[in-house]
């Protein structure tokens, strides 16, 4: 591993994703998802990400640059065509829309087919909530995931995001509902870790610590029977509302040669906040935050507080990198091989 400053991450990236023929400003939008991912701790979705883009780009299954095409089915339903563009290009495009039309309905509800992989979904909450907008996000991916009791991927990892704004940074809840995610799995795999127990399953149905193992198997639920209803529930609400595929019909978020399948739905809703009320709901978090013992050996965390602090230290460190996989973003951005302006 070496720790690569964030601005030189960024600036690789970016040159990767031109020379794939992405336009600059999308270049910048999708690196920005990605180094976010590393900065908060999120390796998952972050840079090891962005070879596989430009493979996908190169074999025509993701286009450089579409911004989608939106069509209004009513005043507060935005149905969107992502025409196999770049995942935060298209729904951002989307939700810029979505926003604006919130705050004169109320609410407003986006769904995107024909999309690339969106990545991190607390990146898409923060941003809206950020504009005072209360938002959720839902995904789905590959069948991933297996069924409580059962031995083979049947469903998505099929996240969701909620995010609520707040006095400073908003609250973003952001979780899979599998124990975690497949990209976690590949992380583990690419660094040639062994898994913790109960993660996952072979391609047999039996249990295993063997990363790559598991990325030809499945991943466990999280909450046993109670994490596989809710994602069954947010898989199915996804194709009702996007018209996706379903289930092992889904294709193309970690393959470079597929279309990419899945659904994205987000739910912008304005909440006309009043005077002090993002003030209480930090108060409030203070106080969940302060309910833990006073020597700190039971700390109380929200969600988002671990990333924030990570956050905060690559920024001064770096983004820990396999050496790797920087030298392949070098090379994407056909640079040489040798790294520069490392920090270790």
């Amino acid at each position: 591993m070496i720790n690569v400053a964030s601005a030189e991450a960024r600036r690789v990236s970016e040159a990767a994703l031109r020379r794939a023929g992405v336009p600059a400003q999308a270049a910048a939008l999708q690196v920005d998802l990605l180094i976010e991912a590393e900065l908060r701790g999120r390796a998952s979705h972050g840079l090891l990400r962005l070879p596989r883009l430009t493979d996908r780009i190169a074999n025509g299954v993701a286009s450089p640059t579409a911004t989608g095409r939106m069509e209004w089915r009513s005043d507060s339903f935005l149905r969107v065509d992502g025409q196999n563009g770049l995942g935060p290009v298209v729904a951002m495009e989307a939700l810029r829309s979505g926003a604006e039309r919130a705050r004169r309905t109320g609410v407003v509800v986006v769904a995107i087919a024909h999309n690339n992989h969106l990545g991190m979904l607390a990146w898409y909450a923060e941003k809206i909530a950020e504009q005072g907008l209360v938002t959720l996000g839902f995904t789905t991916s590959e069948a991933l995931v297996h069924a409580w009791g059962g031995r083979t991927a049947m469903l998505g990892t099929n996240p969701v995001a909620i995010g609520v704004p707040q006095e400073g940074t908003p609250f973003v809840l952001d979780m899979a509902t599998s124990l975690v995610s497949m990209g976690q799995i590949h992380d583990y795999a690419q660094r040639g870790e062994a898994l913790p127990p109960g993660w996952a399953l072979d391609a047999n149905g039996e249990p295993t610590t063997d990363a790559v193992a598991a990325t030809k198997g499945s991943i466990a639920p999280f909450g046993q029977a109670k994490g596989y209803a809710l994602g069954l529930a947010l898989e199915l609400l996804v194709v009702a509302l996007t018209d996706s595929a379903i289930g092992r019909d889904v294709t193309g978020t970690l393959d470079s040669t597929r279309v990419a399948s899945k659904g994205d739905v987000f739910i912008l809703i304005d909440p006309g906040l009043q005077p002090g009320t993002t003030e209480r709901i930090g108060a409030y978090l203070d106080l969940v935050r302060a309910s833990g013992d006073e020597q700190g050996e039971r700390r109380v965390a929200v969600p988002g507080d671990r990333a924030m602090r990570v956050r905060a230290e690559r920024l001064e460190t770096g983004i820990p990198l396999p050496r790797p996989l920087w030298a392949k973003l070098r090379d994407l951005a056909g640079e040489p091989a040798s790294p520069t302006k490392e920090l270790t």
